[in-house]
């Protein structure tokens, strides 16, 4: 899984940064055409729900998601073999 913030639904309000657990978000540096600042991702491999809910097969976190009033943070499913990182933290 792969997490996605759609900039043409977000407005910038930043909940997401101060609600995800694993700090993947940061607050945006650069504006998109419409002046807004969309968060950023720093490592979300960090996530559990991007690395760990094709093996469980359901949602473990997803508080980011729920928190955003637009609807803009979603989950793509990546290629079946599609190469990525993995993080592990001590």
């Amino acid at each position: 899984m792969k997490l996605v913030i759609d900039d043409t639904r977000c407005k910038g309000c930043n909940l997401c940064v101060m609600v995800c657990p694993y700090h993947i978000f940061q607050e945006g540096r650069t504006s998109n055409r419409r002046g807004i600042f969309v968060p950023e991702l720093d490592r979300p491999e960090r996530c559990t729900n991007c690395r760990l809910q094709p093996l469980y097969q359901r949602r473990l976190c997803g508080v980011c998601q729920m928190i955003c009033p637009d609807q803009a943070i979603s989950w793509l499913h990546e290629a079946p073999f599609e190469p990525h990182k993995v993080v592990i933290e001590y």
